[in-house]
């Protein structure tokens, strides 16, 4: 039997792809095997929003080539679709397929194997249709990813994704329902919702993405749905309210802001000012009280002064985020910021993204604090030792209680180890 390993960089879209790839292989009588493990395929699912994203799929290229000299490799993803032809040229290489092409895999791979030779499948993305790769397996057991959204026209000045992942395009309304009633019937309570600039689902059809998350929301069997990152701007008061009336919806939004500094964002293309996104803010507590706020912030943007950098970090205090995913800025060929003046010395870069982390790990543990003594459910993912385990609440709090993998249930959090909640299970709601 054939033997297949695969390696995912970059972000949840990339896993749900790459297992959708792995699962057709599989299905093609392949059996899939540990990347560290000697194989006959090695698929590499590459990323290219930074440059270190650059460097690690391509390290992971040649060390598969040279460490399996006999293996064929499959490299698909964003790097992939910016870099075809180098990376057809690379030791092993049998299949470039990009961003598209993905469902395809299997055959385009035989058919490089056949000849002899290496095929090039990545083609331009005008006009691309929303490639559909439903999967069967997830996370753990618990919980379940679902893309339903592809592309980007954002265009920030610092972003290359929208020239790797093409123009916005949407899975139709009737898959998402059937997809999210296939993964509830499959045991999954859980499902996280998400797509390169999800904000735009549904755009040139009559739906959007609140239609998405209620169908999400009541296929059969599904409990909890979870949001990806989200464009403030889409967060009106409407906007809230309509969330709120989801009791499965779990309470935990993430909304970009990459910086707080109006000046910043403005050279970054960004399309609001920080006042709107802290209007977007309110607006889910206004409607969600105990809900958490997370965010991406990049630090060392091309011309970041120090006032600048200081008015990100008091605009994090003010806006009470419970979780900041910090990225010192990363100079990609091919956009706006790479031409830009004042580009910032690494150790300032990484002198800042130090202090902005320190900052979220305080704000986190406050946001945990801020929850003991109240009761919260959680869905139990992860076994951790005697007779304990490990969830998430709906405001992506992890807790350890008495429970099992699996379960649900309502917890008192009683106290904290530093951004964990130990507690006391109440109720148990579902096995």
């Amino acid at each position: 039997m054939r033997t297949i390993a695969t390696y995912t960089l970059g972000c949840k879209v990339n896993q749900y792809d790459t297992e959708a790839m792995l699962e057709a292989f599989e299905r093609a009588g392949y059996a899939a095997v540990d990347f560290r493990e000697a194989a006959d395929v090695y698929l590499i699912n590459t990323c290219t929003v930074t440059g270190t994203g650059d460097q690690k799929s391509l390290k992971t290229i040649r060390r598969a080539a040279r460490e399996h000299p006999d293996c064929a490799i499959v490299v698909c993803g964003c790097l992939a679709q910016r870099e075809a032809e180098r990376i057809a040229a690379m030791d092993n290489v049998r299949l470039v397929v990009g961003v598209q092409r993905r469902g395809e895999v299997v055959e385009l791979l035989e058919q490089a194997l056949t000849s002899g030779g290496t095929i090039n499948a990545v083609a331009p993305l005008k006009d691309a249709p929303f490639e559909s790769l439903a999967i069967t397996r997830h996370e753990g057991k618990t919980r379940a990813t679902m893309k339903i959204q592809e592309g980007c026209d954002r265009w920030c000045s610092y972003c290359i994704i929208p020239a790797v992942r093409g123009p916005v395009r949407s899975m139709a309304l009737s898959e998402v329902a059937a997809e999210a009633a296939r993964l509830g019937a499959a045991g999954y309570r859980e499902i996280v919702v998400t797509g390169i600039h999800l904000a735009s689902y549904g755009r040139g059809t009559e739906h959007g993405l609140l239609d998405a998350l209620r169908a999400v929301h009541d296929a059969p069997g599904v409990r909890r749905v979870r949001l990806g990152s989200l464009e403030p701007l889409i967060v009106t008061g409407e906007f809230a309210r309509r969330l709120s009336e989801l009791p499965g919806l779990m309470r935990q939004f993430h909304l970009s802001l990459q910086s707080g500094s109006a000046s910043v964002l403005k050279r970054m293309h960004r399309r609001y000012t920080p006042e709107e996104y802290l209007a977007a803010v309110d607006a889910l507590r206004r409607f969600m009280p105990d809900c958490a706020v997370t965010t991406d912030i990049i630090v060392g943007f091309p011309g970041e002064t120090e006032a600048e950098f200081e008015a990100t970090l008091a605009f994090a205090e003010a806006a009470r985020l419970s979780r900041i995913h910090v990225f010192p800025y990363s100079r990609r060929s091919g956009t706006v910021a790479d031409r830009m003046e004042g580009q910032v010395d690494e150790a300032v870069k990484h002198e800042r993204a130090k202090r902005l982390i320190e900052l979220g790990n305080r704000l986190e543990r406050r946001f945990v604090s801020e929850l003991l003594g109240t009761c919260q459910e959680v869905l139990f993912e992860t076994p951790a030792g005697e007779g304990l385990a490990e969830g998430y609440t709906g405001q992506y709090v992890r807790v350890r209680a008495g429970a099992r993998p699996g379960q649900i249930a309502v917890v008192r959090l009683d106290r904290a180890e530093g951004t964990l909640a130990i507690g006391t299970v109440i109720e148990t709601k579902e096995v």
